[in-house]
């Protein structure tokens, strides 16, 4: 969405999305005096908790780091993003905010395997693909069918347009950032539940394997970034049982990219456009 409305990658995205975590992480034993521990009623409220934290603190990102360079050419937007990835990361390393420790993630979610046959499946992946399809649907309703949607669609096709026609183009980008942000906080939740542990790095391979479902789906396209994502995660899963390819699981995804980049530059469902120079 925010490269869609602005035409910039966001490479703070993916530490908003340990930020989410941990907020949950903090959050998670005070919603244990309310609702009981591992419980759906407790871990909808830490979740909504969360996304409505990140939410704000994406919004004050947009506002503080981006708004003031948004004239500026995009390279120095780009580099600024860097920088503020980096930032988070390294401020969030030190032991007066989290430290470089790892911590274990709370069982926010009752945990126990579905057998269907021969095949057992945690019920934590099934929560996640469930909570992934349901976000994605709310998110194409919100893009498509609703008057904030297509504000963000129509500063994404032209800002200077959008504009003077009324539409507040601060309050759309911001809007975008904060609907970004939540988003990115439960999906840092759901990828804390099935890790070993979180600290301030744990969004950066998260990161990078999202920006190339991005960019294989088509970069700026909701249901592409769902394919891109949908299809390096069966392959990586496929080679990690193949041996001699499971040592190069890892690489996989920046195997796709390049060959997606060298023969369909504009992704599975992204279209070419002709610029203009």
């Amino acid at each position: 969405m925010v490269y869609g409305v602005l035409r910039f990658i966001n490479f703070a995205h993916s530490d908003v999305l340990m930020l989410g975590a941990f907020a949950a992480y903090f959050l998670a034993p005070w919603v244990g005096h309310v609702f009981p521990v591992s419980s759906y009623a407790g871990a909808l409220v830490v979740i909504l908790l969360a996304a409505a934290i990140c939410a704000g603190l994406g919004m004050l990102i947009e506002l503080l780091a981006y708004r003031p360079l948004r004239a500026r050419p995009k390279l120095t937007v780009l580099i600024t993003a860097i920088g503020v990835s980096l930032f988070i990361e390294y401020a969030c390393q030190h032991r007066a905010v989290f430290g470089a420790q790892t911590r274990p993630f709370p069982p926010l979610l009752p945990k126990h395997d579905l057998h269907l046959g021969a095949l057992t499946v945690d019920s934590n992946d099934v929560a996640t693909l469930l909570v992934t399809a349901g976000l994605l649907g709310a998110l194409w309703f919100i893009v498509q069918h609703t008057k904030a949607g297509m504000a963000m669609r129509a500063v994404a096709f032209n800002d200077r347009a959008a504009a003077l026609m009324g539409v507040n183009v601060n309050r759309i980008i911001s809007l975008t950032f904060g609907l970004g942000s939540a988003l990115a906080a439960v999906a840092g939740i759901f990828y804390a539940l099935r890790a070993p542990g979180i600290d301030p790095l744990m969004g950066v391979q998260p990161g990078l394997r999202a920006f190339i479902a991005a960019v294989v789906g088509g970069i700026g396209n909701l249901p592409g970034a769902a394919l891109g994502g949908l299809v390096i995660g069966l392959l990586e899963t496929f080679a990690g049982g193949i041996p001699g390819l499971s040592n190069y699981r890892d690489g996989i995804a920046f195997a796709i990219l390049i060959l997606i980049l060298l023969f369909k530059p504009a992704g599975l469902l992204g279209k070419s456009q002709v610029e203009k120079v």
